[in-house]
């Protein structure tokens, strides 16, 4: 007897580019599932009217102007971070160390405002401040980008290993700077002269880091889109031996680009340090190192949509401590219905990329074949 081939219930095709308006349609459609399914968990799991919920998130993001103006300062920090990363992510250099980047700028930038503060006029102390938070990030990005371009080593962990001296380091100068003594903390440098505050734009403390934030998005865009370097970024990234066949120096571009993502990492901690908290704590950048490696993957290292990312994680975050003030829940709620709605977001780029197709019509005319074949 001949055995029977089993054709499988369904298979899976890539499919062509879409249309920007139908995968803007699938996103719509993924995120109003996800904010059902929410919705069906919230309700389960707490008895809580989950438009309650959502109203109170809305709340907490942009209940205020205060508030509004912290979510989009939030929202600048994080896309900065992102942005940074870009280059080296397009590159396929997995830079993990966008966390110490940052705090190794802050801390370049409090070092500026405590050793040199009642020294140098403000406006130098400022200056010493860029150059010293771009040079420290771009430093903590040359070094894995060094070995790797020498001797090919995993940087994934060199950089993950970098994020830990620089929290260390942090860690030994706020003891060494610490206000008072024995307090464990360095508190609000240079308070009562404000040398080394960074100056606010229209008499807002919030605007100059979202006036960098579209500056460098700019920037980056074309950067990578419309320069040699972006090009050359572009090349590595899909092969690099077909980089060095067109006569690209690969371990030219690899360092070149982190030098750039550790600069842009260490700009925000320079931010951070001089514009936000003016001081510098290990929790500093909040584990938003971390958090900007999912927008720049989730936004396919175009900077524009990740405003759009940004803006969603941010929105979250900043929803749930207004979850937990009004409804009695932890901030860890927020975080689960966070978590759901990017899985469906990320989930969704499956049915962008690719189409499924279902054998039930074939088996039905298999069937209809046999059918008249023993009618025959």
């Amino acid at each position: 007897m001949k055995e029977k081939n089993k054709e499988p219930l369904f298979h899976i095709v890539k499919r062509d580019a879409l249309p920007w308006y139908k995968s803007l349609g699938i996103r719509f459609v993924a995120i109003l599932l996800a904010l059902i399914l929410c919705g069906i968990i919230t309700t389960i799991t707490t008895g809580i009217n989950p438009l309650q919920v959502y109203q109170s998130i809305i709340l907490g993001a942009f209940g205020s102007v205060r508030k509004t103006w912290v979510t989009f300062q939030n929202i600048a920090i994080l896309l900065l971070i992102a942005l940074a990363l870009t280059p080296a992510f397009k590159m396929k250099f997995w830079n993990i160390g966008g966390e110490g980047q940052v705090l190794i700028g802050g801390l370049a930038s409090a070092a500026c405002m405590i050793c040199v503060g009642d020294k140098l006029p403000g406006a130098v102390v400022i200056l010493c401040m860029i150059v010293a938070s771009l040079a420290a990030g771009a430093i903590w990005g040359f070094i894995p980008a060094f070995f790797k371009a020498k001797w090919n080593t995993n940087e994934t962990l060199s950089t993950l290993m970098m994020n830990y001296i620089a929290t260390q380091l942090v860690a030994f100068y706020t003891i060494v700077w610490e206000v008072p003594k024995g307090s464990g903390k360095i508190g609000i440098i240079n308070q009562n002269t404000n040398v080394g505050w960074l100056p606010q734009i229209f008499g807002s403390k919030y605007l100059l880091s979202i006036v960098v934030a579209v500056v460098i998005t700019i920037f980056m865009y074309v950067y990578l889109n419309y320069s040699k370097q972006g090009y050359e970024i572009s090349v590595v990234g899909e092969s690099e031996n077909t980089a060095k066949y067109v006569g690209i120096k690969v371990e030219k571009v690899i360092i070149r680009t982190m030098l750039l993502s550790g600069a842009l990492c260490g700009l925000v901690g320079l931010l951070l340090v001089g514009g936000i908290n003016h001081t510098v704590t290990t929790t500093i950048a909040g584990g938003q190192g971390f958090t900007a490696v999912l927008v720049s993957w989730m936004s396919k290292f175009n900077p524009f949509t990740m405003i759009f990312s940004s803006l969603l994680i941010v929105f979250m975050d900043r929803g749930a401590s207004e979850i937990s003030t009004n409804f009695g829940l932890n901030h860890s709620y927020s975080d689960i219905l966070t978590g759901i709605i990017l899985f469906f977001i990320i989930g969704c780029e499956f049915f962008i990329n690719y189409q499924v197709h279902f054998n039930y019509h074939k088996k039905e005319k298999t069937a209809s074949a046999v059918q008249s074949g023993e009618g025959n």
